[in-house]
């Protein structure tokens, strides 16, 4: 089957697109970790009917028909083909299932992000322009349990209240990133890896951070927010060049 067969029977193909886009480029910016992680997107009204990665298929392979749709609200969905593992379902089951705002979620063990994870004290200050994206705009979970079964993904979503905070730092554990599109979510996530190395490279350093105040962070991390289509920019960028490659994501 081509392309175009393929779209002609798939609902929702863009968006599978447009996700299949973010697992390819994931890999190519070494934040994917084997089979394991997953994406999700949500595609009906309360966000618990979603695309997500087929179980145990490397992020460089994926293709945007290769995506399954998973029902949070049905056990079942675990019996189908591809199906999600436990951890997959329980993390974005939950997340979907109780915080209807996250209409996609990544999630993944990035080498800067999880290094910050890692950390006692797992805060992220504004010490450049990418730290102050997330200025009072994450979350950090600090009672890691082992794997994320149901339980886990339940509390999970939890933490994520505030509508203004997209990222959570899942303490010894990695990062959930949610937004409103794939874009918006991607964009999201690769600042949120790119603050990180900034911040783990300056303290290799040993010297005195210098940390923006609060009053500066704020101003950056709202005039970033209404710059406008950047993530939409970004994403399409990132398609163009899979596609003048002859990448097979988008089949």
């Amino acid at each position: 089957m081509d392309g175009n067969d393929t779209r002609l029977n798939m609902d929702h193909w863009q968006e599978r697109v447009d996700l299949a886009a973010a697992f390819r480029w994931t890999v190519r910016l070494n934040m994917h970790e084997a089979v394991a992680n997953h994406f999700s997107l949500a595609i009906n009204e309360d966000g618990t009917r979603f695309l997500m990665n087929p179980n145990q298929v490397h992020f460089s392979r994926i293709k945007a028909s290769d995506l399954i749709v998973v029902d949070a609200n049905d056990p079942d969905t675990l019996k189908g083909p591809d199906a999600p593992d436990p951890t997959a379902w329980g993390l974005h089951g939950g997340l979907h299932r109780h915080c209807p705002h996250a209409r996609c979620a990544m999630h993944v063990h990035s080498p800067y992000a999880t290094a910050l994870a890692s950390l006692a004290d797992s805060r992220l200050p504004p010490v450049d322009q990418n730290a102050c994206i997330f200025f009072n705009r994450y979350v950090i979970d600090e009672s890691y349990g082992g794997l994320a079964f149901e339980d886990e993904g339940e509390r999970c979503a939890q933490l994520f209240d505030d509508p203004k905070k997209k990222v959570m730092i899942m303490g010894n554990h990695g990062i959930m990133i949610i937004g409103d599109t794939v874009a918006d979510t991607f964009n999201r996530m690769f600042y949120f890896e790119r603050a990180c190395q900034t911040y783990m490279l300056a303290l290799q350093t040993g010297q005195t951070l210098r940390i923006l105040s609060d009053e500066v962070a704020e101003k950056t991390a709202q005039e970033i927010e209404n710059y406008p289509e950047q993530d939409a920019r970004h994403l399409a960028e990132l398609k163009a060049i899979l596609d003048e490659e002859g990448s097979t994501y988008a089949s």
